[in-house]
């Protein structure tokens, strides 16, 4: 089973997550067989922390609260509160599987967009994927726990700015949409 995690920081958490990069790391290394993205989202600014994604198949829901609630900088007190959805993988790869430029311009920033609500159950099963592909790096539906139905839609693309990022949802599917500058994680 696939799953979206989100977790969101709390006002002046930055100290708190400079002293733990490698407890998070070597955490989230334990989950790296299915990890299928992961990373930071920024303020504005595109240096201040907000949150951390984390795309995850794991063996089920017990699995997935356990990995996002034990999560070192969560166990901390970094984090106001965590997003943790059933998820689909509608592109069928990884963030790895993404071309990325090589030390120059990528044709684009980075960006978590998230739409929430309202529930669909009929588009749970087979949401559409939007027409450009090669701006996604991963896109799916958020889910109901037991995954039939549409709660939102999670995506990670590479857009010119927030405004193109946020077209890539359609607005009328969704009660709100949110557009997060983000950055591909892991290792440094």
């Amino acid at each position: 089973m696939e799953f979206f995690c989100y977790h969101r920081d709390r006002p002046g958490s930055l100290p708190l997550r400079e002293e733990l990069p490698e407890a998070h790391w070597s955490y989230m290394d334990r989950f790296a067989e299915g990890m299928i993205a992961r990373g930071p989202t920024f303020a504005e600014d595109g240096e201040t922390p907000t949150g951390s994604v984390h795309i995850v198949d794991l063996p089920d829901a017990a699995a997935a609260r356990e990995s996002a609630f034990a999560e070192p900088n969560h166990q901390a007190g970094a984090y106001r509160d965590v997003l943790l959805r059933r998820w689909r993988n509608l592109l069928g790869r990884t963030m790895w599987d993404f071309p990325r430029a090589e030390g120059g311009d990528d044709d684009g920033r980075l960006f978590l967009v998230l739409g929430l609500g309202p529930e669909d159950t009929e588009g749970a099963a087979d949401a559409a994927v939007p027409g450009d592909r090669d701006a996604l790096i991963a896109y799916g539906p958020l889910l109901s726990d037991d995954g039939t139905v549409r709660v939102g839609t999670a995506a990670l693309v590479r857009a010119t700015d927030a405004g193109a990022a946020r077209a890539v949802l359609d607005a009328e599917r969704h009660a709100g949409v949110e557009v997060h500058p983000w950055e591909f994680g892991g290792r440094r």
